[in-house]
């Protein structure tokens, strides 16, 4: 039996749901987002973030989809496929992978609103983007991957949080972009924490 004051929520990903680039985890949008619930709800939120740098939707299949089964959690969030664009996997091997994803996620049975599909961010604006090709290309095959993303997700009535324009936002100040000029700064990834929860809030606070 699930206990009523403790909320368990997962979140799938790589580097962008790690926080890499991020001063501390508790910067993380992940955990942002954690405190929103637990401010609404007045209960304990357990955040189970096992995504790792680098990882593609063929990593998140191999290592990170047993903890859907494992930990039956109450909320799930799903931000992948950067690193299926970097190493070229084409958008239709992207689906593919996507489709296991999700359709795991389905089997799960969780109430609707309780799962959050997340876009990748515009990042072909940032400064290391140019190490991966024309940044007008990054952009175009980003754009591809979402569209996909987009579709799968709404397919399955999950909450579709598109981070394009947010992640451009405030590009050039202070804490914006980290260190490594690829990753989001703290600014940025509050910046995305708010967008995301201004879909899930009506969802996410009555779990």
């Amino acid at each position: 039996m699930k206990d009523r004051n403790h909320i368990v929520y997962l979140a799938l990903g790589d580097s962008y749901t790690i926080g890499t680039g991020a001063s501390h985890e508790s910067r993380n949008f992940p955990s942002l987002l954690a405190v929103h619930v637990q401010e609404t709800t007045r209960r304990e939120v357990e955040v189970v973030n096992p995504a790792v740098n680098g990882f593609t939707t063929i990593d998140l299949l191999a290592k990170e989809l047993g903890y859907i089964t494992d930990l039956k959690p109450d909320l799930v969030s799903v931000l992948i496929g950067v690193n299926d664009l970097v190493q070229g996997r084409r958008a239709q091997q992207y689906r593919e992978s996507l489709i296991e994803i999700y359709d795991a996620i389905v089997a799960t049975q969780l109430p609707a609103g309780r799962v959050a599909a997340i876009s990748i961010p515009n990042w072909s604006v940032v400064p290391a983007a140019r190490e991966y090709g024309d940044p007008a290309r990054v952009r175009s095959i980003t754009e591809q991957f979402n569209a996909v993303a987009r579709q799968e997700a709404e397919a399955r009535s999950f909450l579709w949080v598109d981070l394009t324009e947010v992640s451009t936002r405030a590009t050039g100040s202070t804490g914006w972009i980290a260190a490594d000029d690829l990753h989001p700064g703290d600014a940025q990834y509050a910046a995305w924490a708010e967008e995301i929860w201004s879909h899930l809030r009506d969802s996410w606070s009555s779990v």
